[in-house]
């Protein structure tokens, strides 16, 4: 491991809290997938499971956020396993209920209960903020750490739910998904010495959202139009690869779509950049954006792994980007509320990418609904450049003498970080 990645491990318990991480993020890359891959192997319709990857990702956009809340008020152990049991609980009554053929009503009802699955990603980036809140260079070698294990869970995490669904059986994607978080939580929240102190709530004090923040609000919009890409790509993705012949290979193409995000996050974050952060994140959703343009000339499975992979070098270095303007705009006391905002941004934008590719196979077949993911990709940088001058203003602070210590902290952080 180079040695800036080698340093922000000298901290205690930090390797104990990224393995744990890692496993309770797995759903994350799983979950959706796995029941895309369940449905279609059950009743071979793609709208039904584009529309239950559509209502998982609503539902944790509107959930997420407030279980991230209640976190920053109370602290992780004390909210995450409860949510944690809650959405184990509604995967498994998803599961069964798909299996013994029960009415979509019902399959919707479960997945909407699963959806308060935490955001494990934000909880660890909470605690590399405790720790290296002073220290800006070892922060950003943390988030992008935190970016490259996202990439590996979207790396393992496919391949491994679509290669159990449909080599075991329907179903079993889903279930490990179920299993990993429930280990995950459990064992991350029995790491208490790197957990972030919570921030009760005082008589007088603001309890209104991050989500207030004007450069937050813009992080989230532009992420809602990149997820659009995210959920399009992963149920077109696995459609075309069927109508080829080879749907379980849907897998290794995600996987590297993933790789080649995990490896420039890895060179992302041995880099000790100048200039300003926020354009640099715009130029990032734009490359974004004019990535998804080959998709449409993908005739086959080796071109459209190689025109992912193209499209992943600039995912991570963004994701980077933008927790360290997350950490700018938003408050202490609300900075998991924050980082899951971003998530759930991503999560609406799943839903619709999700939705719209699944019914534009339907009626036209897997190839045509890339286009989907470009009109996405064009919609994330129309917004991005829409907004890009409230990233460039200072943060407004909802409560002073949290933000006067904040924008201290972006401004040092910008000299040494960006």
């Amino acid at each position: 491991m180079a040695s800036p990645y080698r340093a922000i491990f000298a901290a205690p318990g930090t390797k104990g809290f990224t393995v744990a991480g890692f496993f309770g993020r797995m759903p994350l890359s799983m979950l959706g997938i796995g029941i895309v891959t369940m449905i279609s192997q059950l009743t071979g319709r793609y709208g039904l499971a584009g529309a239950l990857t559509a209502t998982l990702a609503l539902s944790a956009a509107v959930l997420g956020p407030q279980v991230s809340r209640w976190v920053d008020q109370y602290g992780q152990r004390r909210v995450l396993r409860p949510a944690a049991l809650v959405s184990v609980t509604a995967v498994a009554g998803l599961l069964i209920s798909a299996q013994q053929g029960a009415p979509d009503w019902l399959l919707f009802l479960f997945t909407a209960v699963a959806g308060c699955t935490p955001s494990v990603g934000a909880m660890l980036r909470a605690r590399w903020t405790a720790l290296y809140r002073n220290a800006p260079r070892e922060l950003h070698t943390a988030y992008s750490f935190e970016s490259v294990m996202d990439e590996l869970c979207f790396i393992v995490g496919p391949i491994a739910s679509i290669g159990l669904s449909t080599v075991w059986f329907p179903e079993a994607g889903p279930l490990i998904a179920a299993v990993s978080l429930l280990v995950g939580v459990w064992w991350l929240t029995a790491q208490r010495a790197t957990e972030p102190a919570p921030h009760p709530r005082v008589p007088g004090a603001d309890r209104r959202s991050a989500l207030r923040s004007p450069g937050l609000q813009v992080l989230v919009a532009t992420f809602a139009a990149t997820g659009a890409i995210f959920g399009s790509i992963d149920v077109v993705t696995v459609a075309f690869a069927e109508e080829r012949g080879h749907k379980a290979a849907a897998s290794l193409v995600l996987a590297v779509w993933a790789l080649g995000s995990c490896l420039a996050g890895l060179a992302f974050g041995l880099l000790h950049l100048k200039g300003r952060p926020e354009r640099r994140w715009l130029l990032g959703i734009v490359a974004m954006a004019v990535s998804m343009i080959p998709l449409l000339l993908a005739g086959n499975l080796p071109f459209l792994a190689v025109a992912l992979f193209v499209a992943g070098l600039a995912i991570a270095p963004t994701m980077v980007t933008t927790m360290a303007l997350i950490e700018a705009h938003v408050p202490r006391a609300k900075l998991t509320e924050g980082m899951t905002w971003t998530g759930t941004g991503l999560a609406v934008g799943v839903a619709v990418g999700a939705s719209a590719a699944g019914w534009v196979i339907d009626a036209a077949g897997a190839e045509a609904a890339y286009v989907v993911s470009i009109a996405a990709g064009a919609t994330a940088a129309a917004v991005a450049f829409a907004g890009y001058r409230r990233l460039t203003k200072p943060a407004q602070g909802e409560e002073p003498d949290e933000h006067d210590e904040q924008a201290g902290t972006a401004e040092h952080s910008s000299e040494h970080v960006a």
